[in-house]
């Protein structure tokens, strides 16, 4: 009689979902799915079915990781609601058949429309967009096949309204760019390979009869981003031409991403000469065969600059300083920089240097006193050693940047001096980073809790003040300086790779568990950190980083023995909302222990794992895929026979591509010659976000596209 009592008077207590108010309620509703909204969430009450097709909800759709959704729930909704939406974002939709674009042309008011990733032919293009006549912003791919003499007056007439246009090329095309008159915002994505599946040799030259004067004079932004191949940079050159003639007096970004060398012509060098002497750029990303030895940053103007990119270049730190910072201008507006690779951008000059010399801190100093306010910095893929001067050291520098989202660093850059230079590496260290024979060691145990971990040793260490200063970081990168993947982009598995820095050699467990105090942190990568004894700081990041999606670890402690195995199957059961996990590690067991602490991670997504000579269990895979229902991608590139992975690929597919449709599974041997065959029918979402290791801090400018 007591409970019954009790649970009266907790029904009486409490409070009804709907007697919040509306503006409450459309708040909560704003973080469930569009499909749930419209065909489950609104039949279930009148109020709900109200506030559900409210204009707030309806306005944007974005589908683009809703990866339950089918053809028949794009169908019904947009029958229910196609009028009242203005944005669709269907970026990734990889899995829906090419007859789901028909539907589209239901949203008569759409103003912005990403289909990137989507299958879309020329025809069905054609007959949607001539009937979105409010259209002004579209993200399209262009794939092989594509005829632009298919596209109709009335697309066309579209087309010339249209003043954002993001373009992933497959083949050498202009693709729509010719029809878009009116352009301001040029994004361009080229993904094209050198050769055909059946072996032949690719060109850059443009299909025959295709137009050749795109319209860049209301352009405001230029973005372009090749992926390696020569052909790609013979395809970009030729969109590059007409910006050579006439440079749009309105450009404010100029952006290229160019892997490897791209060479500088004498139409890119006139393009350059006439930006410096006709427009002021607030963004800026050039090949850094452009920069590299030129005078050309002394010429260019900025007006209000948010984003400078110059990865890879060797750019010193005394050109950095009075070049683009003006020795010392105030660049509040700057919010992103990259400087990933450029080893020398830390000191005053870079004839005499060698990279592993130490940093200039008055460089890195009046870098910050001038870029108060960045949110994204890189300074990965470089050795910045920090001298022995007091306060002087990168990490106690970078703590006044108290703006900062996200943060890539070298790991030879966290660690303290006097450890570096004092402390001899420890025996596991000396161990040489070969594949060789395996060397027994006696693993410690690791303490459970932060306060054991903390009383060990870093409480004043420089990375964990560092870290305590940066309480909103979302985004770290932790990554070796000599770090390269074993799965580079068009190329065989790399089978060596350099040993770490020797500054990095004490850089393990204790560091590790100072990014537990990052409480908002969302993505993390640690790569080449060779003293990692137990893992025992990932137990920490578990517990604490209570908000982490994306988590990416490669190469940790010994090469010839997964070291952390224990702890990070206990950091696994607290990754609540772990969406997407990366790892990379020789020798790994992708066992039944592991499986069974992954399936803890119930929001879990995206798996990658990419070992050399790793091992698989076939039923703890298939186990996992049945616990964890979310999981829509599955890569394993292991030392496992071909038969073993051909198996297990045909039986998860078989057991759950119905249930999931965007089931994406590529389970195949590391070192097989047929990877790069393999890797090319990947989803690109999928590619570059997760399958290939990659720094993304900064890499591209914040809020490009929607």
């Amino acid at each position: 009689q007591e409970v019954v009592s009790e649970e009266s008077e907790e029904e009486s207590n409490g409070v009804n979902l709907m007697e919040f108010s509306d503006e409450i309620l459309l708040h909560i509703l704003s973080y469930v799915p569009c499909t749930d909204l419209v065909l489950n969430v609104r039949r279930t009450c009148r109020k709900l079915a109200t506030l559900c097709l409210d204009k707030s909800l309806t306005h944007t759709v974005l589908l683009q990781k809703d990866y339950k959704v089918n053809k028949d729930k794009v169908k019904q909704l947009m029958r229910d609601i196609g009028k009242e939406i203005y944005q669709l974002n269907m970026a990734g939709c990889y899995w829906l058949p090419s007859s789901t674009i028909d539907h589209v042309t239901r949203c008569k008011n759409l103003v912005k429309l990403n289909l990137s990733g989507c299958h879309v032919t020329s025809l069905r293009l054609s007959k949607m967009l001539s009937t979105l006549q409010h259209l002004r912003s579209l993200a399209i791919d262009v794939n092989p096949g594509f005829d632009a003499s298919q596209l109709s007056s009335e697309c066309k007439a579209t087309l010339s309204r249209v003043s954002e246009l993001k373009q992933t090329l497959y083949t050498p095309s202009y693709g729509v760019v010719p029809c878009c008159t009116s352009l301001e915002k040029l994004l361009l994505y080229f993904e094209i390979l050198d050769r055909s599946r059946e072996g032949f040799m690719l060109s850059g030259q443009l299909m025959v009869g295709e137009s050749n004067v795109p319209h860049y004079q209301n352009l405001r932004i230029f973005y372009a981003r090749l992926a390696p191949g020569y052909v790609n940079q013979e395809v970009v050159r030729l969109y590059l031409a007409v910006l050579s003639d006439r440079t749009p007096e309105n450009l404010h970004a100029f952006l290229i991403s160019a892997p490897g060398s791209f060479a500088e012509t004498g139409a890119t060098k006139n393009l350059l000469d006439s930006m410096a002497r006709n427009v002021r750029l607030d963004a800026l990303q050039l090949p850094k065969a452009w920069i590299n030895g030129s005078g050309l940053l002394q010429h260019l103007k900025f007006n209000n600059p948010f984003y400078f990119s110059f990865s890879r270049c060797t750019l010193s730190g005394g050109h950095l300083i009075q070049r683009v910072i003006n020795g010392g201008k105030d660049l509040k507006s700057l919010t992103s920089l990259n400087l990933s690779g450029c080893v020398h951008c830390l000191a005053p000059e870079s004839l005499l240097r060698k990279a592993e010399d130490d940093i200039d801190s008055s460089i890195l100093e009046s870098l910050v006193v001038s870029c108060c306010n960045l949110r994204h910095l890189n300074l990965s893929a470089a050795h910045h050693h920090s001298s022995e001067s007091i306060g002087n050291h990168l990490c106690q520098l970078l703590s006044r940047l108290k703006h900062l989202l996200s943060l890539a660093l070298p790991v030879c850059s966290i660690t303290d001096v006097a450890a570096s230079v004092e402390k001899p590496p420890t025996t596991p260290n000396l161990v040489p980073q070969t594949f060789g024979r395996k060397v027994r060691i006696g693993i410690q145990t690791y303490p459970r809790n932060l306060g054991d971990q903390a009383n060990q040793k870093i409480e004043s260490s420089v990375f964990w003040a560092l870290m305590g200063s940066l309480r909103f970081l979302e985004t770290l990168e932790i990554i070796g300086s000599s770090f390269s993947s074993a799965m580079p982009r068009n190329e065989p598995a790399i089978r060596n790779s350099l040993p770490p820095c020797v500054r990095a050699q004490s850089v393990g467990d204790s560091e590790v568990a100072a990014i537990s105090q990052l409480t908002y942190l969302q993505s993390l990568t640690l790569a080449q950190l060779p003293n990692i004894l137990t893992g025992s700081g990932l137990v920490n990041i578990g517990l604490q980083c209570q908000h982490l999606r994306t988590l990416s670890l490669a190469n940790l402690g010994m090469m010839g023995k997964v070291v952390y195995m224990s702890a990070l199957t206990d950091m696994l059961k607290h990754c609540k909302c772990l969406r997407d996990l990366r790892l990379e590690q020789p020798y790994f067991c992708a066992g039944a222990q592991f499986f069974q602490a992954l399936s803890h991670c119930s929001s879990l997504q995206r798996l990658c794992i990419v070992s050399r000579s790793g091992t698989l269990q076939s039923d703890a895979v298939m186990s996992f895929m049945a616990n964890c229902l979310e999981v829509i991608m599955c890569h394993m590139f292991m030392g496992e026979s071909l038969t073993v992975c051909k198996n297990l690929q045909q039986s998860i597919v078989r057991s759950f591509q119905a249930e999931r449709p965007a089931l994406n599974v590529v389970i195949f041997p590391l070192l097989h010659e047929d990877l790069t065959e393999v890797i090319r029918d990947v989803p690109m979402r999928h590619l570059d976000e997760i399958t290939l290791f990659k720094s993304r801090v900064a890499e591209e400018p914040p809020n490009l596209w929607w």
